[in-house]
């Protein structure tokens, strides 16, 4: 939710500063006429008139900003999860495997093990070459190596196997669930 309120905002924000910018640019804003210059010519003189480059540097750093502010937006639009993996068939076809299916495939037998009181799972990468980032929040008498082993071991053998993958490189982070000591009375 968050995310998309931050993208409504940068985009209505984009759009004000874009139309304040081409009404400056074009003239159109009424400063001291439509043909008149933002900057008079004795204006510039007056403050800037020994400084040759400085009529370079500025237009070339507002360029680098916009395009910062372009990089910028573009970022928040691109999606971090991936939508899906081509699968080999085996017969010269591929067919594509939903990204939410193999999460929650994942998820479900990673969360199923001993000691595991929840496990959150999000394919990254490209399609040809996917890779995994599950988060799993043990119980507090866990062993985080017997889970790790046990994610590292079949959990992902199961997903390399059913989504034909060679390799399924994986990321896990792992945390435990706080718990109140019992009190004894």
């Amino acid at each position: 939710m968050l995310a998309t309120v931050n993208r409504i905002l940068l985009a209505v924000a984009g759009a004000v500063l874009m139309a304040a910018g081409i009404v400056l640019l074009t003239g159109a804003w009424p400063l001291h006429g439509r043909h008149a210059p933002l900057l008079s010519e004795a204006t510039r003189n007056r403050y800037w008139h020994a400084e040759g480059w400085w009529w370079w540097a500025v237009p070339a750093a507002l360029a680098v900003g916009v395009l910062l502010a372009l990089w910028w937006l573009l970022s928040q639009l691109r999606r971090p999860r991936l939508q899906a993996v081509v699968v080999d068939t085996g017969d010269g076809e591929f067919a594509t495997l939903r990204g939410r299916a193999l999460e929650e495939a994942v998820a479900a037998e990673a969360g199923a093990l001993y000691g595991v009181a929840g496990c959150r799972v999000a394919l990254r990468g490209r399609r040809g070459s996917p890779a995994l980032r599950v988060a799993l929040e043990l119980e507090p008498h866990a062993v985080p190596a017997d889970a790790l082993a046990a994610v590292a071991g079949p959990v992902l053998a199961h997903a390399r196997t059913s989504a034909g993958l060679p390799e399924l490189p994986a990321e896990a982070r792992l945390k435990v669930t706080s718990h109140r000591a019992r009190r004894v009375t």
